[in-house]
């Protein structure tokens, strides 16, 4: 039986098993991944999303006229690289928030890779339905006319 010591039938603890090699070996995806979003912020930064035609238009509010949950992100990471934090919210609360999370996510990522630990997110069914419900309601809201402080 698994976890069970046969001679004294005590359950003992379940360890896991430290990754392979060294701590900077465990660090490399966590740093790639880091050097990619700061490569993709540093370009948004550079590149003035305000400005007509540097970007695509998102097509839904092209054919629809109406704003997706991902409509002023560019416009809100521009805003965050240079440090205009109500800027930033009031291009897009939920980019900015999503922002924060990555961070958050990544930060443990990093502290369980120094400490040999495997990186594992498991969000429950619920929460998954939880977050979609959570992006209906935005999307729903930014588009009504009450929720025109959520447009970007």
């Amino acid at each position: 039986m698994r976890g069970v010591n046969a001679d004294s039938q005590r359950v003992t603890p379940r360890t896991h098993p430290t990754p392979p090699g060294t701590v900077l070996g465990r660090l490399a995806v966590p740093a790639g991944i880091l050097a990619a979003v700061a490569g993709a912020f540093a370009y948004v930064g550079t590149v003035d999303p305000n400005e007509p035609g540097h970007y695509p238009v998102c097509p839904l509010l092209r054919i629809t006229g109406l704003y997706c949950p991902g409509c002023g992100g560019l416009r809100g990471a521009h805003a965050l690289v240079h440090g205009d934090l109500a800027a930033a919210l009031h291009d897009n609360a939920l980019a900015v928030v999503g922002c924060l999370g990555f961070a958050v996510v990544w930060t443990v990522w990093v502290v369980r890779a120094v400490r040999g630990r495997p990186a594992r997110v498991e969000p429950t069914l619920a929460q998954l339905w939880t977050l979609g419900a959570f992006l209906l309601v935005f999307t729903v809201v930014r588009n009504l006319p009450f929720g025109g402080w959520l447009h970007p």
